[in-house]
C-alpha cells in the first residue's frame, strides 16, 4: 500500500468529467470508479489474509462454497454457475486446488458428461481454517458500518437485479 493522497482522485475524476462537458455522466463516472476501487481494495486484504493458505480468493471462493454443500460435493458446471464465473475460470482454480489436494474430480453418478467437483478432507480443512480467518480479519472489519453495509447490500442487490443478474 502506498501512503494516502492529498486529495481524493475519484473526485478528481468527477470534476473532469465536468470540466469536459460530460456533466450527466460525471457523478456517474466518479461511481462506477469508486466501486471498482474499493473491490481492489478489499480483494487486495483477502488475497494477503488467503496466502498463508496458499489460495487465491477466487479458489477460497471454490473451496467454500464446496464446504457450504450438504455433501461437499457438486458438479462443475453448477459450481461455474453459483460463483458466477466462466467454465474456463472454475477449471483453473480446480486445476489448482486438485494440485494442493483440496479437491478432487469425480465423475457423476447419473450424468457420464458432467464433472464432480469433491472437497477433501484437507480441503474442508482448510476451508474452515480460512472462513475463519477471512471473518475476523476482513468480513467483521471492512472499515464500512453496519448501516453502510446494509444500505450497499440493498443498492447493489437492486443495480445486480436490474443488470439481470438475478430475479426475486
Amino acid at each position: 500500500m502506498h501512503p494516502p493522497m492529498a486529495k481524493d482522485p475519484i473526485a478528481e475524476v468527477q470534476k473532469n468529467w465536468q470540466r469536459h462537458g460530460w456533466v450527466s455522466a460525471a457523478a456517474p463516472a466518479a461511481t462506477v470508479t469508486a466501486i471498482m476501487r474499493t473491490q481492489q481494495i478489499l480483494l487486495g486484504r483477502a488475497q494477503e489474509i488467503l496466502k498463508p493458505f496458499d489460495l487465491t480468493f477466487a479458489r477460497y471462493e471454490v473451496i467454500s462454497l464446496l464446504s457450504f454443500s450438504r455433501e461437499k460435493r457438486m458438479p462443475m458446471n453448477k459450481a461455474s454457475q453459483l460463483l458466477q464465473v466462466h467454465p474456463t475460470s472454475i477449471t483453473n482454480a480446480v486445476d489448482r486446488l486438485e494440485a494442493a489436494g483440496l479437491v478432487e474430480r469425480q465423475p457423476h453418478d447419473s450424468d457420464r458428461r458432467a464433472i464432480l467437483l469433491v472437497l477433501t478432507q484437507e480441503g474442508k480443512r482448510i476451508a474452515e481454517q480460512a472462513t475463519e480467518v477471512l471473518n475476523t480479519e476482513l468480513f467483521e472489519q471492512t472499515g464500512f458500518t453496519t448501516e453502510e453495509i446494509e444500505d450497499l447490500n440493498r443498492i447493489l442487490a437492486n443495480f445486480r437485479e436490474r443488470a439481470g443478474d438475478f430475479t426475486r
